[in-house]
């Protein structure tokens, strides 16, 4: 057994609706069991009977890496809905994200994460494309937003066009497909099951948990009225219930230059936003939100790993006892890793430190380092 082996590492998380087992190396997980034999794990996976679970020591002694909010409050990793009526405006709602996330600025007073976009608009041609964008934001442009109106199917070439887009733009944060419809399997079955409507956001919503990116698919609403808005949304439950989140956008009367965008989702608190579209430009344009975004409560620690890692002073290293006297904590080192671990994604996308632990002969090894300005991606 090497000298030096990873305590920590980052793991991609999944939504826990979706079936799969954590992705957590045994590596990891052996560092806390007793008389660990490695041949003892071997044998227990090739028993059909094996499930793989870990302890809730075990789950605080891994760092999960956390994406920074695509659109803080609004937009997160992971697979999302997009829903309304026809002709309500969706399309240049979807313009005005991938417009606002591919620059960089501020979508209403939300703070947007800058990266590539990738916008199939499956119902439009180029030329309606180009008169939209040029209608809502004129003669700015910018090289960040990418355009495509034909793609293969789901389950016939779909997602090895978009790895192969993401390989050749690897900044890619935002994949809009505009609409889900066109890209369902061609199979020639145009019934619709929970299972069915299940199965294909979860296809989407694997794709885009392991590139770590958004994908958010436009969808319509049913004519049929309910009390929740979003039974409305065409197809069964089983689409909402495997994606992430749902934006739902509404007019009291068709005619209305006023409309209601409705939230729900895993990472952020329920929400509705009223919108007023610019008659003009078409543009929607913040009214007033019914909910006061909910934020994060202040974390000292963070604050104070902050004023030890600076520009002046980059890097820390040390053990978990070093780090306790260095800030002059009350934590005990045990309980100040843990912690470390669990607020890991915080010091790295609100403050841009990284943070990493191994253990090694002489005890556990802790690494602070702040990023360089140019690593984050971020403007705000």
């Amino acid at each position: 057994m090497t000298e030096e082996r990873e305590m920590t590492a980052l793991v991609t998380s999944v939504g826990a609706e979706v079936g799969q087992s954590p992705n957590v190396t045994t590596d990891i997980i052996s560092d806390y069991r007793e008389n660990f034999n490695p041949f003892d794990d071997i044998f227990k996976k090739i028993d059909p009977s094996y499930m793989e679970t870990v302890t809730m020591q075990e789950l605080y002694q891994n760092i999960y890496s956390k994406k920074p909010p695509i659109i803080d409050g609004l937009l997160y990793q992971g697979t999302y809905l997009f829903v309304g009526s026809p002709k309500i405006g969706k399309s240049f709602f979807m313009a005005q994200l991938a417009y606002h996330v591919s620059t960089g600025t501020p979508l209403w007073d939300y703070q947007v994460k800058k990266g590539t976009v990738l916008y199939l608009a499956l119902e439009d041609d180029y030329r309606r494309l180009q008169e939209r964008m040029y209608r809502m934001f004129g003669t700015d442009s910018t090289e960040n937003l990418y355009f495509s109106v034909s793609s293969k199917y789901l389950g016939q070439g779909l997602t090895e066009q978009l790895i192969g887009f993401i390989r050749e733009h690897p900044d890619t944060t935002l994949v809009i497909i505009d609409t889900l419809q066109k890209i369902r399997e061609a199979d020639g079955d145009s019934s619709y099951s929970y299972a069915k409507d299940y199965e294909i956001i979860n296809q989407l919503k694997q794709f885009s948990d392991n590139q770590g990116i958004c994908l958010l698919l436009v969808h319509h609403t049913r004519k049929q009225k309910s009390t929740d808005n979003f039974d409305m949304i065409s197809g069964t439950n089983g689409l909402l219930g495997c994606a992430d989140g749902a934006f739902m956008l509404y007019k009291e009367k068709r005619t209305s230059n006023k409309a209601v965008l409705e939230i729900s989702g895993r990472d952020q608190q329920d929400q509705k936003i009223h919108l007023v579209r610019d008659e003009e430009k078409l543009y929607w344009n913040f009214e007033k939100a019914e909910t006061q975004l909910w934020k994060e409560p202040p974390e000292p620690l963070l604050e104070d790993i902050a004023k030890l890692v600076t520009k002046e002073n980059p890097t820390w290293q040390g053990s978990a006892s070093d780090l306790v006297t260095a800030l002059h904590s009350e934590l005990k080192p045990n309980k100040m890793t843990m912690k470390l671990n669990v607020i890991a994604g915080r010091l790295e996308n609100n403050y841009n430190i990284s943070y990493t632990s191994k253990r090694t002969n002489m005890g556990r090894a802790i690494a602070l380092s702040l990023k360089s300005d140019d690593s984050d991606g971020c403007d705000d």
